[in-house]
């Protein structure tokens, strides 16, 4: 029962700051949790959430207070296993599931009102590690594979599928190979969806190290109306964490205002696809300080590719460097491989963080970078005849030795030349 752990903070939707200690009890209003989704294959869509004050009967409504609107609901279902039993009403305490919700997905609030609204904490997910491509073996599922694909990211918050614009790929993204693994094996037994994955790729960030002050300017003339469009921005780097903002510092009409909403939204594009190596460009601040514009060439698409020619230049000029995924590991192995598996750990460019005795059992923890994590799993069992186990989580982003990074560049600037070819 929430009544018997510790105080729930809620806050207001006007004002996230605020926070206050949230009503709990039969007694209270309504407000409810949803932490979970399930795509069942004979009820649909079906939402899990925790019931922490009031009650909620079937074939009523509640208030969704993220998305600012009411929800009409069908029965309430309280889940034994693979089965759902229906029930007349649900309070303080329970976890039930309802069907088919148009707005509600996970991790909105619910209240029974708009007088009576408290927005819970929202879950924090890891961000995906991992990327790899994804094809039907057959033509005859190609079809099926993207419905299949929506309800495991519907389900799965850790898991996304994005389209690839220049490999015209597929390419699902989760926190390791074997969670890519189950997901591929969900989509067999649930969707009867047989694919091949592709080779695992590494969700590496760009960013930048350094200022940088450019120009971008779009124009051509062909016959008839042409494309006109300038920009000029200032680029500096964020905190790590920080991700993308755009400043607008135009004075004096140097851009007409109904071009800079198409300037930032050729930049976001650009950052989306990267600079130097073809990955997300994060951590970096975007000021658009000045421009000019043509009477009749100017145009949202032409500000758009400028504000993108703009954001690619000054990142070249900036001192781009590669972020990559840096993964916490334990590893569970009897103590007389501890040297072989330290060893190891930092032939991977890891570093050691600590040990633990369980028993006759040492737990190593250090942190790896994941690109050299993909052949753990077969390594650690012949490093130790079997007996050695371990576990992964993302932990943080860090920058990638020059080096490698050098490589990783000249193999995307190559693939781009070929391309245009």
């Amino acid at each position: 029962s929430p009544l018997e752990r510790a105080p729930v903070t809620v806050s207001s939707p006007a004002n996230p700051e605020e926070k206050k200690e949230a009503q709990l009890g039969d007694g209270a209003p309504f407000s409810a949790f949803v932490f979970k989704s399930i795509s069942d294959p004979y009820v649909g869509q079906l939402s899990l959430l925790r019931i922490f004050s009031g009650s909620l009967a079937s074939n009523t409504s509640f208030y969704n207070v993220n998305k600012k609107a009411r929800e009409r609901i069908g029965p309430v279902y309280m889940l034994q296993g693979k089965e759902q039993r229906a029930v007349e009403s649900a309070s303080c305490g329970d976890i039930v599931a309802i069907a088919k919700l148009k707005d509600t997905v996970t991790g909105d609030s619910l209240a029974s009102d708009e007088k009576n609204q408290a927005v819970f904490e929202k879950m924090i997910f890891p961000e995906p590690a991992i990327s790899a491509s994804v094809k039907p073996k057959s033509r005859a599922d190609e079809d099926k594979i993207s419905g299949a694909l929506h309800k495991l990211t519907a389900e799965d918050p850790t898991f996304s599928v994005t389209h690839d614009a220049q490999s015209k790929e597929l390419i699902v993204s989760g926190l390791g190979d074997l969670h890519l693994a189950v997901m591929v094996g969900r989509i067999k037994k649930r969707f009867n969806v047989d694919v091949e994955l592709g080779k695992p790729k590494v969700s590496y960030k760009e960013t930048i190290t350094k200022t940088a002050h450019v120009q971008g300017k779009f124009k051509r003339q062909s016959g008839g109306r042409g494309q006109y469009g300038d920009v000029v921005i200032d680029i500096e780097p964020l905190e790590r964490g920080k991700g993308f903002e755009f400043v607008d510092k135009i004075f004096g009409g140097a851009i007409p205002r109904n071009f800079i909403p198409s300037a930032e939204k050729g930049i976001i594009q650009a950052c989306s696809e990267g600079a130097v190596a073809g990955y997300p460009i994060v951590d970096i601040r975007v000021k658009l300080v000045d421009g000019s514009y043509h009477d009749v060439d100017s145009s949202d698409m032409a500000f758009q590719i400028a504000g993108a020619m703009a954001l690619r230049k000054a990142v070249a000029e900036a001192g781009p460097v590669l972020l990559e995924p840096v993964m916490d590991i334990d590893v569970s192995i009897p103590e007389e491989f501890l040297g072989a598996i330290s060893g190891d750990i930092n032939a991977r460019r890891g570093r050691m963080a600590g040990m633990e005795v369980k028993g006759k059992t040492q737990v190593v923890k250090a942190q790896v970078p994941l690109a050299e994590m993909f052949t753990y799993a077969n390594d650690l069992r012949s490093l130790t005849g079997g007996r050695g186990s371990y576990t992964m989580r993302f932990s943080h982003y860090t920058e990638v030795p020059h080096k490698i990074a050098a490589g990783i560049m000249s193999q995307y600037q190559a693939s781009k030349k070929q391309e245009e070819v």
